[in-house]
């Protein structure tokens, strides 16, 4: 099968390398340097190391030669970019399924993924074009390593979720499917918000009671915010939902727990940014969910105090004392 991965960051590379091992890929970036380097080196050494490419693994920086004779295109470019790499698509008249594995709320918008991809390409029961979200708790540079991963594949259609998890599905890489893209998109978003938090917190040292009481009262704010919006609740309890949050807040490769533990020492969040030479997810998300779960009545205050951090430099410790000041309420409330 012939598939296109947009977007050569760590995660594009390490998912374009896997599905490499069976069937034949072209890798694009928009960049023509990184592009060029890439086919020099046969790996990606800017964000993932000298890793080799495999003969399957093709390189391109022209988007409608990449996209030309696609069966399938697996979109793993930042949010702030997915709304325009659609565009890009459906200007070029391609109706190839479009899976992405990108994980955030549009600026602006606060849309997720699902809800861009419904504008700009339409609803799959009239266009008949297919679209999905891939994702779980999975880093680029274990899954490179050929380290076991397992990801949740989501999408409206039974029967097409199936055989595109067959197509990804593989080797060290286990693939689950679900019908509840809602619920998938919501907790891919919302995890990087709280794995700021736990940075924060283990930056100041506040030890593993707190780290464990941040994910599962994050993981309440999350399904909440989630079933709000349509999400299942089972889905916050699979791989998408806790598996993605624990690993995002407790992993030495997470960028967001990155910027927390940064924050903690002292630095700005320009500094934090400047610095970090990725993309953290979270710090553009934190804006979106505060103002969208407001718009939805949902209560959701390590978002708001990771938020305050980030928007209106108030002091990491002056966020936990506030945190720890709220009023006593029920665990289930």
């Amino acid at each position: 099968m012939k598939i296109a991965v947009l977007g050569a960051g760590a995660w594009g590379t390490a998912l374009a390398m896997q599905i490499s091992q069976k069937h034949q890929v072209t890798l694009w970036a928009r960049n023509a340097g990184h592009v060029s380097g890439m086919r020099k080196a046969r790996s990606n050494p800017l964000y993932l190391g000298d890793f080799p490419f495999n003969d399957q693994l093709m390189l391109e920086d022209n988007l409608e030669e990449a996209i030309r004779d696609a069966e399938l295109i697996l979109s793993v470019v930042p949010t702030s970019g997915f709304r325009a790499i659609l565009k890009e698509i459906k200007s070029l008249n391609h109706k190839a399924p479009v899976i992405w594995a990108n994980k955030g709320l549009e600026a602006g918008t606060a849309k997720l993924p699902h809800e861009v991809a419904i504008e700009e390409l339409g609803d799959p029961k009239k266009t008949g074009q297919h679209w999905g979200a891939l994702s779980g708790p999975s880093f680029a540079a274990e899954l490179v390593r050929s380290l076991p991963t397992a990801l949740t594949l989501a999408a409206t259609d039974e029967a097409f979720t199936q055989s595109l998890a067959s197509i990804i599905h593989g080797n060290n890489l286990r693939v689950y499917t679900s019908q509840d893209v809602i619920g998938v998109s919501v907790g891919g978003a919302l995890k990087n918000v709280i794995a700021i938090a736990a940075g924060i917190s283990d930056g100041m040292g506040f030890g593993n009671n707190a780290r464990a009481a941040l994910i599962t009262r994050g993981l309440a704010e999350i399904t909440r915010f989630g079933m709000s919006l349509g999400g299942q609740k089972d889905t916050f309890m699979g791989l998408t939902g806790a598996g993605d949050l624990i690993l995002t807040c407790t992993g030495d490769y997470s960028r967001n727990r990155e910027v927390g533990l940064r924050l903690a020492k002292g630095q700005t969040i320009n500094e934090v940014l400047k610095g970090l030479g990725h993309v953290a997810e979270g710090v553009y998300t934190a804006k979106e969910v505060v103002n969208r779960a407001k718009a939805l009545h949902v209560s959701m205050p390590i978002m708001h105090e990771v938020n305050q951090v980030l928007s209106f430099s108030k002091s990491p410790k002056q966020a936990v004392i506030d945190l720890l000041g709220r009023e006593q309420k029920s665990e289930t409330h």
